[in-house]
């Protein structure tokens, strides 16, 4: 290590770095340590296309960070100008001094993280021996949504489902090879849900499309593409009829899909059943009726790419990686 340099990582590092099970276990585990940890901070600046938004947290373990993520969200940018929609660098600073250890790019852990939580939150909320599974949203978040489900789940069959009905049915035909299970690409959303014990949605919709109608009792939804105040992915009427375990209650009321049922009038903060680091830690319970519709409103929080960081920075140290860049020079 050069103490007076900071570790550069791009993302061919950090995937070769960091697995979708250890980002799991990672992630299990500080929201089942969440209460013992400063609150995180987060801060956004919105353009016209799209905008930035900072998270920040402070991760301890033998060694202490402080991690800060900065991600642009540019909904549009595949199609015009053929770059990614989310973009972005992790700052992991040493919590001791404040010296800049590792600049790493974000989103390889962006991806991971946040289908590392969709996938604790199943294990702990989810109907038991989940086989059958609907993905709304058939672009990299989608695929590693299946992954992660897949490492947790006894998938059997799984319904895929995207507005661009070509990246469906190529999600179901890669995704079915790799992990052996029968991926159908849907038209009908609804077809889909009423069969499924598991539904993903991780699409960049402003309005929602999940309707309550449509979502059957025991039903466990992940819902996560509604990340700015602007997204929405489920009804506002299905939201407050279900049981809301929130990753950060604070946040889905400003910007996740709660927010919209409680600006429609039918929810109150007060009406969230828990935080999902309540579940894990065994303050509440998860699931208590078969019946039940339990709804798992991930908005990402800053404490998942701390943990994900950190194990990046010191694997790349464990491999001796010396990609140091002098700022300070």
């Amino acid at each position: 290590m050069q103490s007076d340099s900071t570790l550069l990582l791009n993302r061919s590092h950090v995937e070769a770095l960091l697995s979708l099970g250890e980002c799991i276990d990672a992630v299990e585990k500080v929201f089942r340590q969440q209460d013992k940890r400063p609150a995180s901070g987060i801060l956004g600046m919105k353009t016209a296309n799209g905008g930035l938004h900072v998270k920040t947290a402070l991760f301890g373990g033998e060694r202490n960070y402080i991690v800060a993520k900065l991600n642009t969200n540019f909904p549009l940018n595949p199609q015009r100008f053929g770059l990614p929609a989310i973009q972005g660098v992790i700052l992991l600073f040493d919590a001791e001094n404040g010296r800049a250890l590792a600049l790493l790019d974000s989103i390889d852990i962006t991806i991971k993280r946040t289908a590392a939580a969709t996938a604790v939150a199943a294990k702990y909320l989810a109907p038991k021996n989940s086989s059958v599974s609907t993905i709304c949203g058939c672009g990299t978040q989608g695929r590693a949504q299946l992954r992660a489900l897949n490492l947790l789940l006894p998938l059997k069959k799984v319904y895929a489902f995207d507005v661009d009905q070509r990246a469906s049915s190529r999600f179901a035909t890669e995704l079915s090879s790799e992990l052996k299970i029968d991926i159908e690409p849907v038209r009908h959303l609804s077809v889909a849900l009423r069969n499924s014990d598991v539904c993903v949605t991780c699409t960049p919709a402003t309005e929602f499309f999940v309707h309550k109608k449509d979502v059957t009792p025991g039903t466990f939804i992940a819902a996560l593409g509604a990340d700015d105040s602007h997204k929405q992915e489920i009804d506002p009427a299905l939201m407050s009829s279900a049981k809301v375990v929130a990753d950060n209650s604070e946040q889905v009321c400003a910007i996740g899909d709660t927010h919209h049922a409680i600006a429609a009038g039918l929810m109150r903060k007060e009406d969230i059943y828990a935080e999902l680091s309540e579940i894990v830690a065994g303050r509440k319970s998860g699931g208590t009726s078969n019946d039940e519709i339990i709804i798992f409103d991930s908005t990402g929080v800053a404490i998942e790419d701390a943990a994900a960081a950190a194990i990046v920075y010191e694997k790349a140290l464990a491999a001796r990686i010396a990609n140091y860049f002098a700022f300070a020079v």
